[in-house]
């Protein structure tokens, strides 16, 4: 993430959890960068919010309590969101700082919570999006992941039928 300045603010996103209770929570908060205009750019891998990545222009809408509400993507980044769950070694720290360094080499950037055992990453549409599914796919079949797309593009989906 950025450094944060001035133009920084927190816009929620609010969830619907599924009957196993996931996600676990329902809302999300991202950082943001204020475009004015009651616009804002996202800065930050959703962890759990569906449909968004980092870098989507997305509308902004005040509560009136000082809160403010993701509306509408005004204009998505071409970045995916892909989630995972780390398996191997319990997901520890070590286990998910592999994971994402494999994936960094691919041109994936992300991060990773310990609460959920979860890695999140962005993958930006010039990294190498087939090696990256082929990886992903490749590690659930060996039990190192769970995986699922949070938001993907047509470049992303192109990938998977070629």
């Amino acid at each position: 993430m950025t450094n944060l300045g001035d133009d920084y603010m927190k816009v929620h996103f609010r969830m619907d959890t599924d009957e196993n209770g996931w996600p676990p929570a329902n809302v999300e908060s991202l950082w943001a960068v204020d475009l004015g205009d009651d616009t804002v750019r996202l800065d930050n891998t959703p962890w759990f919010v569906r449909g968004i990545a980092r870098g989507d222009i997305v509308r902004m809408r005040p509560d009136g309590n000082g809160m403010l509400w993701a509306g509408e993507t005004v204009r998505p980044s071409q970045n995916c969101t892909i989630r995972l769950i780390v398996l191997r070694d319990n997901g520890s720290a070590a286990a998910r700082q592999s994971v994402l360094e494999t994936f960094h080499r691919l041109g994936a950037t992300g991060e990773g919570i310990e609460r959920f055992r979860m890695v999140a990453l962005e993958v930006p549409p010039h990294a190498d999006l087939p090696k990256i599914r082929e990886l992903l796919e490749h590690g659930e079949t060996e039990g190192w992941w769970h995986w699922e797309e949070g938001c993907v593009t047509a470049a992303w989906k192109a990938a998977a039928r070629a």
